[in-house]
């Protein structure tokens, strides 16, 4: 099982940024994927997830409005975009395998830095 994700980006206060997450070793609609990231100094903050079998999703209530998971089962691939960025946002973004809960395989991780 691999989940691997794209890479770094850099965007002005305000911008979107999509990062995505591109799955292989396993059957891609078989397991939601779920979107963590973590601020510089700070713990784990989950996002949210998808069900990549028919798109369902759930949101955290904090990212309600601001962000959109989209998977793509041609591709065995999911995409978070974040839109209206703050400086706030800037953290390392995962997505991660979720199997009944259980989170035992990870992106790399992508750094989103926002800046102006």
């Amino acid at each position: 099982v691999q989940l691997v994700q794209s890479g770094a980006e850099v965007r002005n206060p305000g911008a979107s940024v999509k990062v995505s997450c591109k799955a292989s070793g396993y059957t891609f609609t078989r397991h939601y994927i779920d979107w963590v990231r973590q601020a510089p100094g700070q713990g784990l903050e989950w996002m949210g997830r998808i069900d990549p079998e028919d798109g369902g999703t759930k949101y955290a209530q904090k990212f309600q409005g601001r962000v959109t998971f989209t998977a793509d089962t041609s591709t065995s691939t999911t995409v978070v975009e974040l839109s209206s960025l703050r400086s706030d946002d800037t953290a390392v973004y995962y997505c991660a395998r979720n199997t009944r809960g259980w989170f035992f395989y990870w992106g790399q991780g992508t750094q989103v830095t926002v800046s102006s």
